[in-house]
């Protein structure tokens, strides 16, 4: 299946970059118009899945753009009105004439993924496929996948409410948890995923329970699934009102309303989620509610049988998506990549999937190219082991802060293999932040997912 597309239409060049890099990261394609003109141009070439607009910009403003698509039946595609400066009459008008959800600027991270893919699940719902027909996410034939396609099907027949999945980073956890509610009696309702890290302590409640405005995370996953993504990320303040939800069935907001938790959860952890607990960081009631059911992931050096059926899945969908050429691998290359121990399990794989196919010559590729590949990446490795000898001691505290971070933030984001996730976990920054730093000492981040 092809990415969902995503328009983004705004004056704001750092506005437009900011969530194009934000949802290329989340695995969305993102295509960006500046005004009005650029947007109608855009959509003649192709229907999106998906328009975030701006309301304010100086050509046409876009409630008279989302006007001229509603009276004109042209409407085909879910609208989320962005605005700096919105009022209440502005809001009513743009859901008057079919816009799927407004959101304010400073754009919260959490509240944009949410609104994202609420429109988009909510308007495709329509012509859903049936779970039945969707393909599984678990590629192998090895007795460890054998063993978590049966797993999730069980879990997914007995009606879970709660279920925690548990191993490494990029072992497939956020896959397999869509790939269970897509089983599950829940299909046909929202599958919702919140990334903890995107929390902290000062906007949890209004995450997770709302306001008067808009609904939180657990109004809008209704009697579906709410994915807790990087669950031991989950701020104290956070943790405190998911407990009060499970325990309770509900959870009280500051003005006294009360938000009802109808959604099961599926939690997704590292192998650190236990070390949290043992050291106070993480509730262990909480945990004991989320682990009623327990799925453990297992990192691919541990199931190297499974590598070149991956090697084949990534390249045909690299194919589909991205558009780039098609190249096999030799039987040699397949053996070299089996016996390699692959510290950034799948995304690893993923990554190094691409890079073959973008800088590779001819359909096959060989052992000697899969060796200079692997080889320039051990030697990239060692490289930054001296960065810091180059940092330059002479520059006024300003600069060398700034070349400083840029040394840092660089070697941090190779060191995961371009992962904003795993980035955001290691520096300890809110990913909204991360990106306007990373922009502001010149690093372009990738693309990869956690």
């Amino acid at each position: 299946m092809s990415q969902a597309l995503v328009l983004v239409v705004d004056d704001e060049p750092d506005i437009r970059d900011l969530v194009k890099e934000i949802l290329e990261d989340e695995g969305y394609a993102v295509i960006v118009a500046e005004d009005v003109a650029n947007a109608r141009e855009a959509i003649e070439e192709r229907v999106p899945d998906l328009v975030l607009l701006d309301i304010w910009m100086p050509d046409q403003d876009g409630i008279s753009l989302l006007k001229e698509w509603h009276d004109a039946g042209a409407l085909k595609f879910p609208v989320v009105m962005i605005s700096g400066h919105g009022t209440v009459e502005t809001a009513v008008e743009a859901t008057r004439l079919g816009a799927a959800d407004f959101i304010e600027k400073p754009l919260s991270l959490a509240r944009l993924l949410l609104t994202v893919e609420k429109a988009i699940s909510g308007f495709v719902v329509q012509a859903a496929t049936p779970a039945s027909s969707a393909l599984t996410p678990i590629i192998g034939n090895s007795a460890y996948c054998r063993d978590l396609r049966a797993a999730a099907e069980k879990a997914a027949s007995s009606g879970y409410q709660a279920l925690l999945l548990q191993g490494e980073r990029a072992t497939g956890k956020q896959l397999i948890a869509r790939h269970i509610h897509l089983l599950s009696a829940r299909s046909s309702d929202p599958f919702i995923c919140l990334r903890c890290d995107s929390l902290s302590d000062a906007n949890a409640a209004r995450e997770l329970l709302g306001n008067e405005n808009s609904a939180g995370f657990l109004e809008s996953a209704g009697s579906g699934t709410l994915c807790l993504v990087d669950v031991e990320e989950l701020p104290e303040v956070a943790q405190a009102l998911m407990l009060e939800a499970i325990q309770t069935g509900a959870a009280r907001r500051q003005d006294g309303v009360t938000v009802p938790l109808k959604a099961a959860l599926i939690a997704c952890g590292s192998d650190q989620l236990q070390r949290s607990i043992t050291q106070g960081d993480f509730s262990e009631p909480l945990y004991r509610h989320l682990s009623q059911q327990l799925i453990k992931t297992k990192p691919l050096r541990e199931h190297p049988e499974d590598v070149p059926l991956l090697l084949a899945h990534y390249v045909d969908r690299l194919v589909e998506q991205d558009g780039l050429p098609y190249r096999h691998f030799s039987v040699a290359a397949q053996n070299k990549l089996r016996n390699l121990e692959w510290p950034g399990n799948v995304l690893e794989l993923i990554n190094f999937v691409q890079r073959l196919l973008i800088v590779g010559q001819g359909v096959e590729i060989d052992l000697d190219e899969v060796n200079s590949l692997h080889g320039a990446d051990r030697a990239r490795d060692n490289e930054h082991s001296g960065d810091t000898m180059r940092l330059p001691l002479d520059l006024p505290l300003r600069e060398a802060r700034a070349e400083f971070e840029r040394l840092y933030l660089q070697r941090q984001l190779d060191s995961v293999d371009g992962n904003i996730v795993e980035l955001a976990r290691i520096v300890g920054m809110e990913r909204t932040h991360l990106y306007r730093k990373l922009r502001s000492v010149g690093i372009q981040a990738g693309r990869k997912r956690g």
